[in-house]
């Protein structure tokens, strides 16, 4: 029970800087982007291919998982910028199915369908992370999402999470102001796009194999679920409403009643947690938190 609590909390982790990721898009600049998962599989499939073929550490493959991701971000958001909501919503939805897709048939690079197996072991200093031993991947997960959460909580007060915020809120006004919208929009896909390369890193050397069939089309409505269900726009809320989502996803195997449940009850629960929060709470668990300019000086105005 020990060990299948602690493998719910690295995916939690995992998932999370994915969900981090998605909140940039989607809470920060409002858009609908549901190709999460593809950047997942380029990042797992990156660190996968140059750990067996060239015999890379993770550390190596981080950086190149996140700039490869990030490169993607940038070429699926440069077409898509005049796309809004339910369009745009498609048109990255195929995107995530075309990189599942060149990866089922790309036998000589990726294995195909049958994926890449034997991913060497994650190591520091000499010392091998096994995760068959979960307390120190678990380490390293946790280690990379509070990094990845402080850095992210920077960017959300700095001039770029405003820009970003002023996007969302008004797009049209926020041109007008002299924000260019282009270049935010873009940015903010190849970040979001960069740290779910480096979840998916992680998701290789934790598994020590990839196959295609893990990265589909729930894998992107589980991440947007986890923004909905702890409130876009605070990334501290998408680390909760992870750890709650794959609380959910696991809770058959960790009751005993995977026998009664069936697999694509998961499905139906992902659903309904989107539409009872946009009728009950559309602002999420904990809420959207914003950032506003000259907060600080009149709350100090005001205490005197």
């Amino acid at each position: 029970m020990v060990n299948f609590f602690l493998l719910i909390l690295i995916y939690s982790g995992i998932y999370a800087l994915m969900a981090i990721g998605q909140n940039l898009i989607t809470g920060y600049t409002g858009m609908l982007s549901l190709c999460q998962a593809g950047f997942f599989a380029i990042g797992s499939y990156v660190t996968a291919i140059l750990a067996t073929s060239l015999g890379w550490s993770l550390w190596a493959t981080l950086p190149v998982a996140a700039l490869l991701s990030a490169m993607f971000g940038v070429l699926i958001g440069l077409p898509t910028l005049r796309l809004k909501g339910d369009y745009l919503a498609i048109a990255t939805l195929g995107f995530g199915e075309i990189v599942r897709n060149v990866l089922n048939n790309w036998d000589s690079l990726t294995g195909g369908p049958m994926g890449i197996q034997r991913i060497p072991m994650a190591t520091i200093f000499s010392f091998t992370i096994n995760p068959y031993k979960k307390w120190a991947f678990l380490a390293l997960v946790i280690l990379i999402v509070v990094i990845s959460y402080y850095l992210f909580e920077r960017l959300g007060r700095s001039r770029m999470g405003r820009a970003l915020q002023a996007i969302r809120d008004d797009e049209i006004a926020a041109a007008s102001m002299g924000i260019n919208v282009t270049k935010y929009k873009v940015w903010a896909f190849a970040i979001g796009a960069s740290v779910a390369g480096i979840a998916g890193s992680l998701q290789s050397v934790f598994s020590l194999s990839v196959t295609p069939n893990s990265y589909t089309f729930m894998v992107s409505i589980m991440v947007l679920c986890m923004v909905v269900l702890g409130g876009m726009g605070n990334f501290a809320a998408v680390i909760l409403g992870a750890f709650i989502i794959q609380l959910i996803s696991y809770f058959p195997q960790l009751t005993g009643l995977s026998s009664v449940i069936p697999p694509q009850f998961k499905q139906i629960l992902f659903g309904l947690i989107l539409v009872v929060m946009m009728i009950w709470r559309p602002q999420g668990i904990i809420g959207v938190r914003s950032y506003r300019v000259g907060q600080k000086k009149s709350k100090a105005k005001g205490a005197k």
